[in-house]
């Protein structure tokens, strides 16, 4: 199983958009499978339901900077190198998926949808485009911090 595969598995099974990313790839990042979901708890459906950022899009830079990230303050090319790898990596996402906020990917308006978490259905799945961005956020992990 690929790690796009394994996002949309981890989706299907309930986790949100950014757990199903980071989770995908705990094994790589050193981490269990429920470590990974927990530390992404927070960034589902564009940070805790707010519809900004698209959570997919934010394990995908979460695992990005867990992989390659700096901790010196002071690491001006550490930093220069991860910010490009991260506007490269969104570039590809947002030209793929057609944005990299949440409500636009949803075409929701700014504050429409903020309630309780959806019910996940087999029409949940087909009629919305998070696995597709599950997918492609995997995908894209894959090809840039697993070369």
């Amino acid at each position: 199983m690929d790690r796009s595969d394994r996002a949309e598995e981890l989706f299907r099974q309930g986790y949100n958009c950014g757990q199903a990313v980071f989770a995908a790839f705990s094994d790589i990042a050193g981490v269990t499978a429920e470590e990974a979901a927990k530390i992404a708890s927070p960034f589902g459906a564009g940070f805790g339901k707010m519809r900004e950022v698209c959570g997919a899009v934010s394990g995908m830079t979460l695992l990005a900077g867990y992989l390659q990230g700096y901790s010196d303050p002071a690491d001006h090319e550490g930093k220069k190198e991860l910010y490009a790898l991260i506007q490269n990596m969104c570039r590809e996402f947002e030209e793929a998926e057609g944005s990299l906020i949440c409500r636009d990917l949803l075409g929701l308006n700014k504050g429409e949808d903020i309630a309780e978490p959806a019910v996940r259905t087999e029409e949940y799945y087909q009629n919305r485009p998070c696995v597709g961005a599950c997918r492609k956020a995997a995908e894209i992990a894959e090809k840039y911090l697993l070369k």
